[in-house]
């Protein structure tokens, strides 16, 4: 793989479990690189089990970006993505390292990589005022504004999708036309100056299902219950709380499920969102394919690397 002038950028994608974290850090050893997260979950504070992040050790031995950015009460959004990994992509690239992203979260990457539409970012102000009249007369008010702001946006977005409505709100009022005419106005702002090279992890599906099973046993048998817990006790329910793991966590919590069954839930809903991963990042034609696990998949890197 011939290397052009511009400064590389390493991109590591491919379903849960596959092995994304171990070639990370394998590669960063082996490139003088740093590791930027690309997990929409693995942003929030305090979310550990259930997220999978680096161990303590893994993040001494390899700088990372991008993860414990925001408390689990924030509404991080792609958008918000972009501009803070860009900056650290810039900043490591400025010492001489090599940015190597790593994750599974497939819009965070496109937008990183291919760019959205300029819009703007979230008005506190605005937000609060929308979820005061939530609260005065449920969700339905908001999809009514939406209706007469962007009638396009309305039958795309259900009408109680709370966060969804807010900022198709947001960006109609703040640009003064609506979201849907942003999009088609503007086109997006790709990323620039480096020699960008995708790797995807494509692992046996059985042993990947293996070995997702096996992390989900794990999460709960370290305490993921008892995580989750701590975390609705200090910030009450949250959207990032409805994520795989701390949903069936919460459902235990409840009462509504036994901890077994709220282990086989889990490990049904993360293998069918590694389908949906495999699915979404196959129809990327830029990503190379690596087969299998461990040095193996290292040793494919570095061949296309060194090519």
């Amino acid at each position: 793989m011939a290397i052009a002038a511009d400064p590389r950028l390493i991109v590591l994608v491919g379903p849960t479990a596959s092995g994304k974290t171990a070639l990370s850090l394998q590669l960063a050893e082996h490139l003088n690189g740093e590791i930027i997260s690309c997990d929409s979950v693995a942003i929030y504070q305090d979310m550990e089990l259930g997220t999978a992040k680096p161990s303590a050790a893994e993040r001494r031995q390899i700088p990372h970006h991008m993860l414990d950015v925001v408390p689990p009460t924030v509404e991080y959004t792609a958008g918000d993505y972009v501009r803070a990994a860009r900056a650290a992509i810039q900043d490591i690239a400025s010492r001489g390292k090599t940015p190597i992203i790593a994750g599974g979260t497939g819009l965070y990457l496109r937008a990183l990589i291919d760019g959205l539409s300029p819009v703007p970012q979230r008005d506190e102000a605005l937000r609060d005022r929308l979820r005061a009249a939530v609260a005065r007369r449920g969700t339905a008010i908001l999809h009514r504004a939406l209706r007469r702001l962007d009638p396009e946006a309305a039958t795309k977005i259900h009408a109680n999708d709370q966060p969804k409505l807010i900022r198709a709100i947001e960006v109609s009022v703040l640009k003064g036309q609506p979201m849907t005419q942003s999009w088609t106005d503007q086109k997006p702002q790709p990323l620039t100056g480096f020699h960008i090279i995708q790797f995807g992890l494509a692992p046996d599906r059985a042993a990947l299902y293996s070995r997702i099973n096996t992390r989900c046993e794990a999460m709960f048998q370290q305490g993921l219950v008892e995580e989750t817990r701590a975390l609705l006790e200090k910030y009450g329910p949250t959207r990032a709380l409805q994520s795989l793991g701390y949903a069936e966590a919460q459902a235990v919590l409840h009462g509504e499920l036994t901890e077994p069954e709220a282990i086989a839930q889990a490990q049904q809903g993360h293998r069918n969102y590694s389908k949906r991963q495999g699915t979404w990042f196959r129809k990327d034609p830029r990503i190379h394919w690596l087969q299998g696990f461990g040095q193996d998949v290292l040793q494919q890197a570095i061949q296309q690397l060194e090519a």
